[in-house]
């Protein structure tokens, strides 16, 4: 029998409310998650990596001001622009993550190219730089990360802020892009990458680049990519302990990954979501919020977006 490809990928749960989502701007969403899915699965169609494939997918929701990673990251308090990406293969746990970096186009590219050499998995700052200079990947300036979108949004977070509120908007709050996906040849491959949240404090780091927390793959369980309030998705190691589940406790991805978004990190006030895949192509994308720019697709070639309920 044939092996089958499945391909999810996430915008982040930090979706603009219901009531302030126009018909036009909800249409810019699914045009850009369909396009980016149809893309993709032509790499897993025609014998792609699962690694290549979320690669893929995550540079191309990087390349899209819409979502808050790469051109659409999101400002800190201060003005700055502080990135963090992450990939892991399944097939046996390699693994690369960056922190606090600005200039790579596409910190997705760092990470990957971290995890394709003996070395660190996991770097920061100006050793991430240099290290990603060193590798040949692209760089851009500085303005080409800011967009007057976000610079709106921090301005509306610190007008807030010296009031002495905080906005309960979840597009300030959250925002991550991501990527599962399962090849033909029945490898898992994660991928995740965000500009934090508005408003964040220069320096924070979240669950985005931490592998087991807002990435991981392993070809004996699942691929996942997280989105969320990262610091309750550190605490709890909500990505691996999915994983976990399906491994010791026999559940199934579903159950496995509901359990964790609604019975561990909604009570603890870990709002968010998930996607993910387990190793016979089933997929699972939970959320406890508002909504969740996510989308699908499997062999047939027939992209699902959503994302609100």
């Amino acid at each position: 029998m044939p092996r089958t490809f499945a391909l999810a990928i996430h915008g982040g749960a930090g979706v603009v409310p219901r009531a302030d989502m126009s018909d036009a701007l909800s249409e810019r969403y699914h045009a850009a998650l369909r396009g980016i899915l149809e893309q993709v699965s032509i790499l897993l169609n025609g014998g792609g990596s699962a690694v290549d494939a979320v690669e893929a997918a995550v540079c191309a929701l990087e390349d899209n001001p819409l979502f808050n990673a790469g051109h659409g990251a999101v400002f800190t308090a201060t003005g700055s622009q502080e990135m963090d990406a992450a990939i892991m293969d399944g097939r046996d746990r390699r693994a690369g993550a960056v922190g606090g970096i600005l200039g790579p186009r596409n910190p997705v590219r760092v990470a990957r190219a971290l995890m394709e050499q003996d070395g660190p998995v996991f770097m920061m700052g100006e050793g991430a730089l240099d290290f990603a200079r060193g590798a040949g990947l692209p760089f851009e300036q500085a303005t080409y990360f800011q967009t007057d979108e976000r610079r709106r949004s921090l301005e509306a977070f610190l007008a807030l802020q010296a009031e002495g509120k905080r906005s309960d908007d979840p597009s300030l709050l959250h925002g991550t892009v991501g990527a599962v996906a399962l090849d033909i040849k029945g490898n898992l491959a994660a991928a995740t990458s965000t500009g934090g949240f508005t408003g964040k404090r220069p320096g924070r780091i979240g669950d985005s680049p931490i592998i087991g927390a807002g990435t991981f793959a392993d070809n004996a369980s699942c691929a996942v990519s997280a989105t969320g309030s990262g610091e309750v998705f550190i605490r709890w190691t909500a990505a691996s302990e999915i994983a976990a589940r399906m491994l010791h406790a026999g559940e199934t991805l579903e159950d496995a990954a509901n359990h964790m978004v609604h019975e561990v990190l909604a009570p603890r006030e870990g709002s968010g979501g998930l996607i993910a895949v387990d190793r016979e192509g089933n997929l699972s994308m939970p959320f406890n919020c508002e909504g969740m720019y996510r989308g699908s697709i499997r062999s047939d070639g027939r992209a699902e977006t959503q994302i609100y309920r």
